[in-house]
Order: structure tokens, then C-alpha cells, then sequence
């Protein structure tokens, strides 16, 4: 089930001109569901005009401070980000999944990693978790961010990440790139491309000194930063990506078990959710495996319905499948038969498919 849970605001921050930071408080008897891990995020639900809406935010506390905050950005045009930083306030109750994602590694405070970041405007929400929890429970272990923003009025969250930096001496270093607006060093001004990447590896990060890198942040910077960590050398499983519009390609579909044969333009497809089973006939065309469930009155889980966020991961036990679009699932989750049902048609006959794996 697609639970959801009732979060009251607490306070509301305004940290740029169009962005603002929510912190938010569970019930008591809901604390545990909320236990984040750093990195994750939660998917909120709203209605306008009639229309349910859901949109995802990445937390940006650290695990040990002991919030529940967000930080959420205006959208040109974005009806949930606009209501935010426009009408949200103290006092105001949200509705709000438990945290997801696994933008993240597990954590060994008797290790010494060199962790390096890369975001680019509120690409920083997942990335400070990542950077406050790791500095303080892996005591041994440092952290390189490059931050790239339009403006220095841009900068989510500034005055915190010098904070850290004063915090933690020789262990954080956040070099701040600005598109708009020139700098005393000219490699850090502009945008954050390959260029820019293999200019940074040259003289500023030791790349084979790099354990795990991680990317936030629009699409065309992402696919630039990962093919030039790759070209200097990282491996794939030492780069991780997060965003909630459109991501870095993944693998793109998954097929179990093809069956032989003239195909139907229907499929008869068995859906497990929550321990329960039903069996309901789609089209292989026009609706994917996630609406024709909805349609069931299946409340099965989603956020985003672009295959970007992962909320409607289920595994394809048999059948025939394809997803059209994949920037969330690992490529190793979509040889064990994962999928992303927001993106999935079935191309045979009957598929079996469950969201409790």
C-alpha cells in the first residue's frame, strides 16, 4: 500500500529567493517510519484543483540532528513548489510517504574514504545529508563538493556548507562554480562540464585518491560529469545519481521467460501488493503496468511516473516485459527482474509481477 502519513510543518525558512527549507514532525507513534537514512527523500501528496499531485523532495538534515527537514525549490510553472515557498507555513499539516531512495553507502566509522559531491542548484538538498552524516559518523573520512550555481545569490544553503567547512577543518572542501558570474579563478566560473571536470582532476581533485562519487543535478551536467569520472578512471559502482526530473541512463528493459507465439493485444497480468493478489486484463499498448493497477483500484506506490524516482519498483517474477525509460534503477537490479512499473509494457501474455520484493 501506498501509505501515507501526516507530517505537521514546523517551521518554514526562507533560504533563497526562491527556494525555502520545511522542517517537519512526525507523530510520535510514526517516528520510526521516519527514521531517514542520509540521502533519501520523501514523496508529498497535495491537491489542486481537484487533481492529486505528488511530488518528491530530498531530505537535507544529517541523521544525527535530530529534524526532519526539506528543502524545495520554486519550479517556473510548478504548482506544488509555487504553493510552497508561497503559502506554507508553521503550523500546516503534509502528507507525506516514508523515505526512500538509495542514494547512499553504508557507513563504517572505522574507515578513511575520500567521498566527492557534485551538485548543481537544488542538487544540494540529498548531497548535504550525505556530506553531514558521512563527516560525522565516519570520523576518518573526507569530502570534496563542487557546487555549481547560476549566482552566488543562488547558493542553497551557503552560510551552512562554511559551517561544515569551519566544523570539520581538512576533511570538507567545497568549491563553488558560478555560471553568471566571474571569479578570482577563472575555473570556477561558468558551467560545470567535461572541460571543466578535467580541469578540476588535473588540479584540484585527485580522482585516484576518489572512493565514491556522487552526482545531483540537471541532466546534461550529470552525463557530463559521470562519462569524465569514468574517463579518469572511477568505475561504475563508484558513482551514484539522484534527481526527480530526468537522470543519467540506465539499463533500459528487462525480459523474463519471452513466450513463443502470436501475441494478443491484451495480457492477462497477476499483481501481488501487500501480501494480496489480484488478476486484471490491460492492453499491451496505452497504459503502462502502474496505471492499469491504479485503474484496479490497486493503491499501488508511485511519485514521479517519469522512471526517475524508483517509488514504483516491482519485480517481474514471469513474463515478458519492457520499460521505455529507466534513470533509477541499477543495472544490476534490472538483471534480477526489477522494473519500473510507471514505464513498463508487457509484451506477452500474461506477466506475474510483485511490489513485495
Amino acid at each position: 500500500m501506498a501509505r501515507f502519513f501526516p507530517l505537521e510543518v514546523t517551521d518554514v525558512r526562507r533560504e533563497t529567493r526562491d527556494a525555502v527549507v520545511v522542517t517537519l514532525a512526525p507523530r510520535d507513534e510514526d517516528r520510526q517510519a521516519f527514521d531517514f537514512t542520509q540521502g533519501q527523500y520523501l514523496t508529498f501528496r497535495r491537491t489542486f484543483d481537484g487533481e492529486e499531485l505528488r511530488r518528491s523532495y530530498s531530505i537535507c538534515a544529517g541523521k544525527d540532528e535530530g529534524l526532519l527537514k526539506v528543502g524545495i525549490k520554486r519550479v517556473d510553472g510548478g504548482a506544488f513548489s509555487t504553493w510552497a515557498n508561497e503559502e506554507l507555513k508553521a503550523g500546516d499539516a503534509l502528507e507525506a510517504m516514508a523515505p526512500m531512495g538509495a542514494f547512499h553507502v553504508p557507513l563504517q566509522p572505522e574507515v578513511s574514504r575520500h567521498y566527492l559531491g557534485f551538485a548543481g542548484g537544488s542538487g544540494i538538498t540529498p548531497v548535504l545529508s550525505l556530506i553531514k552524516t558521512t563527516l560525522a559518523r565516519e570520523p576518518k573520512s573526507r569530502f570534496t563538493l563542487i557546487y555549481g550555481n547560476r549566482s552566488i545569490n543562488s547558493i542553497m544553503f551557503r552560510e551552512e556548507l562554511e559551517d561544515i567547512k569551519n566544523t570539520h577543518l581538512g576533511r570538507f572542501n567545497v568549491v563553488h562554480v558560478l555560471e553568471s558570474e566571474a571569479q578570482e579563478i577563472d575555473l570556477f566560473s561558468g558551467r560545470i562540464d567535461a572541460e571543466k571536470c578535467a580541469r578540476l582532476f588535473k588540479g584540484w581533485v585527485n580522482i585516484a585518491a576518489i572512493d565514491m562519487a556522487f552526482i545531483c543535478g540537471p541532466e546534461p551536467m550529470m552525463l557530463a560529469i559521470a562519462a569524465s569520472l569514468r574517463e579518469h578512471g572511477l568505475r561504475d559502482d563508484q558513482i551514484k545519481f539522484e534527481l526527480f526530473a530526468s537522470a543519467p541512463r540506465r539499463a533500459k528493459h528487462v525480459v523474463k521467460t519471452a513466450e513463443d507465439g502470436a501475441r494478443a493485444e491484451t495480457c492477462k497480468a497477476t499483481i501481488t501488493l501487500d501480501g494480496s493478489t489480484r488478476v486484471i486484463e490491460m492492453a499491451k499498448r496505452g497504459e503502462t503496468l502502474l496505471e492499469a493497477a491504479l485503474a484496479a483500484s490497486l493503491d499501488a506506490p508511485y511519485a514521479c511516473k517519469a522512471g526517475v524516482c524508483s517509488t514504483c519498483r516491482a519485480m517481474v517474477l514471469e513474463g515478458e516485459v519492457e520499460m521505455e525509460t529507466n534513470h533509477a534503477l541499477e543495472d544490476y537490479e534490472v538483471r534480477q527482474g526489477y522494473v519500473l512499473t510507471c514505464q513498463c509494457h508487457p509484451l506477452s501474455d500474461h506477466v506475474v509481477v510483485t511490489y513485495d520484493q
